[in-house]
């Protein structure tokens, strides 16, 4: 990884994101190890300073969620203006997203059976003395009607992105049905967009620092060693999202006739980024700057798919499903028959779209799966400990797949620009490195563009 942008003068911004984390990371440490007992450290350091800055970085990214969703998502679905394509589009991601997932929790379920991870696991000498309650995940069927908001400004308050999402197709279709009389308002969001968009550029050159407080707090909290007594689970889920990471999204982007290697590469930073904050909301302005700008997706179909997936696909959250039903399963002695592995994926599926937008998500799809195979939900308080460290691996690996089924959907609906895509320094430069210069990032572009 070069430490110099395109102009031969700056480090990167991923590469800056690297250091800081490092660093972060490196710093909770040490105060977790010699410092976990100064009342100074973790009161003016680890839950003032640390966690002020880093908290308000990711609500700074929050902030901008919704009307970045709002305005690209209407602004793709006119800009398509055939809803034929917003068809196709819909039907491509969703079929991704579903194949993707399924893929992903038998994965993590083969691996985990495989080896045998939670036998012989002392459960009197490793179990702490913690309560576990999951808040109530609600009916299937009152998911898919909550889907259609009874007030849309309450819904974009709340950040019920499924809502939002839902009230913004709804509109984009009549902008389009409107024909002439719609194409004012479509060009008022449009300019919206573009202020949003060089906001999220503003955001984004606070990063590095934001990173740091997050990783810093992170591990000054839990150290490095909550892993050791569960280090089994830990590495095979862990080996489990990485070779998912590696492997499933390669062999997709092969098959679409794209180079793996170059979208890892530019997708680097998001990675970064998703991992530190353990958020696929908080990432969703970061991820569509990526795509749409490095990686050359058209902005009609970046606008609609990175917002969908980050609320419905959830590849890292699914092997963690299958990981923790065979460690559970072992750890309690219950032994799961064929229908059981069947149902735990099904299970996930339909739980990755019926649990989105609940907080706590990942670990309120876990006890809604061990209810359906007859596991003891209160085994989820075994691998609370580790779990906010593969919850940031998880998140990494939900927003690859985002991104990953947006540049294969633009690639069969010839809406890639390949020229951008291979062009390892796209985007570098302009998009990321001279945020406060005068560039204007992606508005500025699109300006040019309208031009």
């Amino acid at each position: 990884m070069s430490l110099e942008s395109t102009d031969g003068n700056k480090m990167t911004l991923s590469s800056k994101i690297l250091i800081y984390m490092m660093v972060g990371l490196a710093t909770g440490v040490i105060i977790n190890l010699y410092a976990k007992e100064s009342a100074f450290a973790q009161k003016y350091l680890v839950d003032g300073l640390f966690y002020i800055l880093g908290q308000v970085f990711i609500e700074s990214l929050k902030m901008l969620v919704v009307p970045l969703v709002f305005c690209s998502l209407i602004g793709g679905i006119v800009g398509m203006n055939d809803l034929k394509a917003l068809g196709r589009t819909s039907g491509k991601s969703m079929a991704l997203f579903m194949f993707t997932t399924i893929v992903a929790i038998s994965f993590g379920l083969f691996l985990a059976v495989s080896l045998g991870i939670g036998e012989g696991f002392d459960i009197s000498v490793n179990s702490a003395a913690v309560d576990f309650t999951v808040s109530e995940a609600p009916a299937f069927s009152q998911v898919m009607i909550g889907i259609i908001p009874s007030n849309i400004l309450g819904a974009m308050a709340d950040g019920k992105m499924l809502q939002v999402i839902a009230a913004c197709v709804f509109l984009g279709i009549a902008i389009i049905k409107a024909g002439e009389k719609g194409k004012g308002i479509a060009q008022g969001i449009s300019n919206f967009n573009h202020v949003i968009m060089d906001l999220v550029n503003i955001v984004m050159s606070m990063a590095p620092f934001g990173v740091f407080c997050l990783i810093a707090s992170t591990f000054a909290k839990q150290g490095l060693e909550a892993a050791i007594p569960m280090m089994g689970y830990f590495l095979t889920a862990a080996a489990a999202l990485l070779l998912h990471f590696m492997g499933t999204f390669s062999g997709l982007f092969l098959a679409a006739g794209l180079n793996p290697i170059r979208f890892i590469m530019k997708m680097r930073s998001v990675v970064l980024f998703a991992f530190s904050s353990a958020s696929s909301n908080a990432t969703i302005p970061v991820t569509m700057l990526a795509v749409e700008e490095r990686l050359g997706v058209d902005s009609s179909v970046a606008s609609f798919v990175v917002p969908l997936g980050a609320t419905i696909n959830m590849n890292g959250t699914a092997i963690m499903q299958g990981v923790a039903t065979v460690f559970i399963a072992n750890v309690y002695g219950i032994e799961l028959s064929g229908a059981d592995y069947l149902t735990v994926i099904g299970m996930s599926v339909l739980a990755s779209v019926g649990t989105a937008g609940i907080p706590g998500v990942g670990l309120i799809m876990l006890a809604m799966v061990f209810a359906q195979v007859g596991l003891p939900v209160e085994g989820i308080a075994l691998i609370i400990g580790v779990d906010r460290l593969l919850d940031m691996l998880r998140t990494a690996v939900n927003v690859t797949g985002d991104a990953a089924t947006c540049c294969i959907v633009a690639k069969t609906e010839g809406k890639l620009n390949l020229d951008i895509y291979n062009d390892p320094n796209a985007g570098a430069v302009d998009a990321y490195e001279n945020v406060l210069e005068g560039v204007g990032g992606i508005g500025a572009k699109q300006e040019n563009k309208d031009a």
